[in-house]
């Protein structure tokens, strides 16, 4: 492949040259772009991307088109939207030939006006007053190995597309609350957290998937961001927890009535700067690395275990039929469902030895550590430092009442201390007199326990619950309020 050779500034424009054996090819800086412009070549960053959807085509019936689109950036003042539009066999292959960060040749792309208003309501918003479109027949992308293309456009991935000022940091979205509700707004922001990937299928049959990230800055200790798209979430994989800021411009902002905090989410408009080259950034770079050993403090342990859920918003009672009923008209949903139920804690394995009740855990990240090790396979995988680990409940019980049992119910964390009335520690200190002892207290006593239902093929009966609250219940309220036949 031909190379790149040094931007000339002329007038304020990068004028960017590539030489090959054969030919110079003069590339079209994307501030020159005009209609009806012919043998164009364009070469810049690929700074946003969308996923490849498909949708029915009205001319032909029964059959789909394909599209998708990306953002590209040759200079810092310049960066233009780009769009396919074609059959499956030939937008898919395109999309996965390249992704964010990767430099790109366009040839002979179909210059469009942009409609503003109509267009930027869905597509990140470019300063120009152009967009292009890409023809299966006319049209091509190229990719270009990074040692090929100049530095300066390279170092264009890391400069935001909002000004490094126009931010909110992530304790003025929790004090502004419900007044950002629905709002899209900029967050600049470190990453603590990034969290597995999901994947399901919705009930149309159509392929999703969703992965969470934790965000923190020197106001806030944790905010989730979440992810709902295949490229935004390949992106996110490649950040190093405690490591890396991230600019996310327009980002939605929502208030998430279970958890009772507010959340971001990325949405076709976002455009996500990883590191990027601002004070902004620099200040708060510096600031988690300063904070890396310090910065977890025994809230923020907490709530990698007990998710912030408003148990107030929580009202449907089920018996556990209802429950299982309720998981299989859900099949191929990916949201979680909650719900109450009156029940008993038929199983609890806390006083034969062999069953692990308490577990290491990573004070970085919450996951289970390594038992031979004692080091977490996640933190340390790109890391010599060696995180610190806490103790902390973790085990699964049963849950029974008159309808049936729901098995491997986890109870763990925060929600294990409060339930059982005592620290991880304190448990390891209690004899095996007094671990029976404080079995006995729960088996067979009817609970008012609080639960997170996830529909999982790999869980048992295809079903995780998790126990957000659990409680000795009121014998009248529990009378009163249990479901005896049919639906809450």
């Amino acid at each position: 492949m031909s190379s790149v050779l040094k931007p000339m500034e002329s007038g304020g424009k990068s004028i960017l040259n590539m030489a090959s054996s054969f030919a110079l090819r003069t590339f079209t800086t994307l501030a020159d772009l005009q209609p009806n412009m012919a043998n164009l070549k364009i070469i810049g960053i690929v700074i946003g991307k969308t996923d490849v959807k498909g949708f029915p085509d009205r001319k032909n019936f029964g059959s789909e088109r394909y599209t998708f689109s990306f953002t590209i950036r040759d200079s810092p003042a310049h960066f233009v939207n780009v769009a396919s539009w074609g059959k499956e066999d030939y937008v898919r292959p395109l999309s996965d030939s390249f992704r964010v960060g990767d430099c790109v040749i366009i040839e002979n792309p179909l210059i469009q006006r942009k409609e503003f208003e109509r267009e930027e309501k869905f597509s990140p918003g470019t300063p120009s007053n152009y967009k292009l479109l890409l023809s299966e027949n006319h049209s091509m992308v190229k990719v270009c190995s990074s040692y090929e293309v100049d530095t300066k456009l390279l170092s264009l991935i890391h400069l935001p597309v909002k000004e490094s000022r126009d931010y909110y940091s992530l304790g003025d979205i929790t004090a502004n609350g419900h007044s950002l509700d629905g709002r899209i707004i900029n967050v600049l922001a470190a990453v603590r957290w990034v969290g597995e990937p999901k994947y399901f299928t919705t009930s149309d049959r159509r392929k999703g998937q969703r992965c969470e990230i934790k965000l923190y800055d020197e106001t806030e200790s944790s905010f989730t961001l979440t992810c709902w798209d295949n490229e935004s979430i390949l992106l996110a994989q490649s950040w190093v927890p405690q490591e890396t800021v991230i600019f996310a411009s327009d980002v939605r902002i929502n208030f998430d009535k279970f958890r009772d905090c507010m959340t971001a989410t990325v949405i076709s408009k976002t455009i996500i700067t990883t590191n990027p080259d601002t004070p902004e950034a620099n200040i708060l770079l510096n600031y988690i690395r300063e904070n890396k050993e310090t910065s977890v403090l025994a809230d923020e342990i907490d709530s990698f275990l007990k998710e912030p859920i408003n148990l107030n918003t929580i009202v449907d009672v089920y018996t556990v039929k209802q429950l299982e009923e309720k998981a299989s008209k859900n099949e191929g949903k990916a949201d979680p469902f909650y719900g109450i139920l009156y029940a008993f804690i038929s199983t609890l394995n806390i006083d034969d030895g062999i069953t692990k009740v308490v577990r290491n855990r990573c004070s970085s990240c919450g996951y289970i550590v390594n038992e031979a090790s004692n080091t977490c396979l996640t933190c340390n995988k790109d890391s010599f430092q060696v995180r610190p680990v806490f103790l902390s409940f973790d085990m699964l019980v049963d849950l029974t009442d008159h309808t049936g049992t729901l098995h491997s119910c986890s109870l763990a964390g925060s929600v294990a201390e409060d339930t059982l009335g005592c620290t991880a520690n304190q448990f390891l200190a209690m004899t095996d007199e007094q671990k029976t002892a404080l079995k006995w207290q729960f088996l067979l006593e009817r609970s008012k326990i609080y639960v997170k239902l996830v529909l999982s093929h790999r869980a048992r009966r295809g079903l995780r619950v998790s126990i957000l609250s659990c409680k000795r219940s009121d014998p009248a309220e529990a009378s009163r309020n249990m479901p005896q036949q049919g639906h809450p």
